[in-house]
């Protein structure tokens, strides 16, 4: 596969949009706020740590050393809204507290495409939900909201106009509620480019949605790292951390660092020269996770030893 570079995906006009767009996302403020030393703040995902209970998950990510960590909202993990009654909400959010810890994120996963009203009905709901989440577990400085839209790469030309539009009725049930979403351009999902994401929250011009910036999904696509973080600076409220190999048609990923593919001193540097001191999470993929000699623990405390020397 030939090397592309981001600003050549950048067709239509988009690069001009990209460094000069002064829009203010509120999720990339608060963020920021947590890093007193300038430097973003490292987490981990719960995501990684599925048969873990949450109070323990909670314990072992900060005695590794992290910082921050996220929260998975998604059935079959016991921190499913639904599982959580007020006092256990109210415990989690202290033992958080108590271990130092900054919730960056709560994940969701919410295909905004077709379905019939009563459909999206229910994903706007689900949105409500993850954003009470996202106060009670951290108030005063909520978590942000994450989530991959679906679709399929060939179908972005005819459904993009239909994402944004959605993507739109997000945004204005979120505004009132004070929570910001972070979309994840996904390898082999409609929205899978830098150009497809700045398009797509340029239609929607909302302080309240941003993007999620997972390089190894651009690493897939040959897409170049400094000119990615850089043209998706001003959008980005979060930033997740895994390796990858393959192609974007065949491709597996891996723990942070383990392919040797991804410079993660370089990542620091660029994040340094661009400001942004928010979080960085290192993330488990499920290809990683479900294998059935996988331990979790073991996982987290890999991930700390290969992206520590650069983040923490």
């Amino acid at each position: 596969m030939r090397r592309r570079s981001v600003i050549r995906t950048l067709a239509g006009g988009a690069a001009a949009v990209l460094l000069g767009d002064s829009l203010s996302l509120r999720g990339q403020d608060r963020a920021a706020a947590n890093s007193k030393s300038g430097k973003p703040l490292l987490g981990f995902k719960q995501y990684g740590m599925k048969k873990i209970p949450v109070r323990e998950s909670i314990e072992q990510i900060a005695r590794i050393g992290y910082r921050s960590l996220s929260l998975t909202l998604m059935p079959s993990w016991d921190t499913e809204p639904k599982l959580l009654s007020k006092t256990d909400r109210a415990d989690i959010r202290k033992r958080i507290g108590d271990h130092g810890l900054v919730l960056a994120s709560v994940m969701e996963s919410i295909r905004i495409l077709g379905g019939t009203n009563a459909t999206k009905a229910g994903n706007l709901e689900r949105l409500r939900v993850a954003a009470d989440m996202a106060h009670e577990l951290s108030p005063g400085a909520p978590a942000v909201i994450e989530t991959t839209l679906g679709g399929r790469p060939e179908s972005w030309e005819s459904t993009k106009r239909e994402m944004a539009d959605e993507l739109g009725v997000w945004a204005k049930t979120l505004e009132p509620l004070q929570t910001v979403l972070a979309m994840e351009a996904h390898v082999g999902n409609a929205m899978d480019l830098p150009s497809k994401a700045l398009w797509m929250l340029n239609q929607v011009k909302s302080p309240w949605s941003g993007t999620l910036l997972d390089y190894s999904h651009y690493k897939l696509q040959n897409l170049d790292l400094r000119e990615t973080l850089v043209a998706l600076k001003d959008r980005t409220v979060l930033h997740h951390l895994k390796d990858s190999e393959g192609t974007e048609q065949n491709f597996h990923f891996l723990l942070p660092g383990d392919s040797g593919k991804i410079d993660y001193k370089e990542y620091a540097q660029v994040l340094h020269q661009i400001d942004y001191s928010g979080t960085v999470l290192a993330e488990v993929s499920t290809q990683i996770s479900n294998l059935p000699d996988y331990d979790a623990i073991a996982a987290a405390k890999h991930c700390w030893t290969n992206l520590a020397p650069y983040f923490a």
